[in-house]
């Protein structure tokens, strides 16, 4: 590559071109190693992020279960089948796989198909999913994400709802993305607790599952262990919820951070409905 020095003084020759050369270089290297830090400090998120004052997000905020591990990641599952929608999937995964990044030990998260082969999104993507139903770890948080047949077929898909059932019982959370909410009912695990799911089929959710509370309107909904969301973008702001649930306003916004998502919410901006506890 040339560069024209003529902007430098006169053209060095012999030894002083080789020293121009060598100085040359290492101006260039050292630009390059700068642009090389920003960006990567720029893609990790903002871990300097301080505590600051903690705003009020327009909910009650609900202290974690006492009982949660420190000693281990919590386990986060992710039922994948084909025809899962990518976004629905893709957003709380990003958000809780981040929460390494700034706290310790976090949230291990993985995928689980029913036979561990290969599924296809709703969008065309080609996943390997990490576990079998038969093989994977038993999870303290279960995500059901929508699924092109979530509302029909994939309820007849006994097996599938049996797992979903079980698997949900024992974990501490169960999020479901849009149409999710229709196999967390179907397995039983919404009965008695207030749900959201895509608002274009709040009727049809209220009329198959009339033992379930419809919210019309809240971005999600919190209510014991079950946590409910219309999907969509939206799917962002239960996952954050999560993390501001489970380890506190400072560690979510850091996570928020790193992806360019502000947290808190600004008020009045994100309606949420959070069920205080049962006595």
């Amino acid at each position: 590559m040339e560069f024209n020095t003529a902007h430098l003084g006169r053209v060095p020759f012999g030894d002083d071109r080789q020293r121009h050369r060598r100085a040359t270089g290492a101006l260039w290297s050292a630009a390059w190693f700068l642009a090389i830090l920003l960006a990567a400090g720029a893609c990790s998120g903002p871990a300097e992020i301080t505590a600051g004052e903690s705003r009020d997000p327009g909910w009650e905020r609900l202290s974690a279960p006492e009982d949660i591990p420190k000693n281990r990641p919590l386990r986060a599952a992710f039922l994948v089948v084909d025809g899962v929608y990518n976004t629905e999937l893709t957003a709380p995964y990003d958000l809780l796989q981040h929460s390494i990044y700034q706290v310790q030990p976090g949230i291990e998260t993985y995928t689980v198909s029913p036979d561990g082969e290969a599924v296809t999104t709703a969008e065309g993507l080609v996943l390997q999913p990490d576990h079998s139903f038969a093989t994977a770890p038993r999870p303290d948080i279960l995500v059901v994400p929508s699924a092109e047949h979530s509302r029909d077929t994939d309820l007849e898909d006994r097996v599938m709802v049996a797992w979903v059932a079980e698997t949900g019982r024992q974990a501490r959370f169960v999020v479901s993305l849009c149409w999710g909410a229709f196999v967390l009912a179907e397995a039983g695990l919404l009965d008695g607790r207030a749900a959201t799911t895509f608002p274009r089929d709040y009727d049809l959710f209220e009329e198959r599952y009339p033992e379930v509370g419809v919210r019309r309107g809240p971005s999600f909904v919190h209510d014991g262990p079950a946590l409910t969301s219309v999907g969509g973008a939206k799917s962002f702001d239960v996952a954050m919820y999560l993390l501001d649930h489970l380890y506190g306003e400072t560690v979510a916004r850091k996570v928020g951070a790193g992806l360019l998502i502000p947290w808190p919410p600004e008020p009045g901006t994100l309606e949420v409905e959070v069920v205080p506890p049962r006595r």
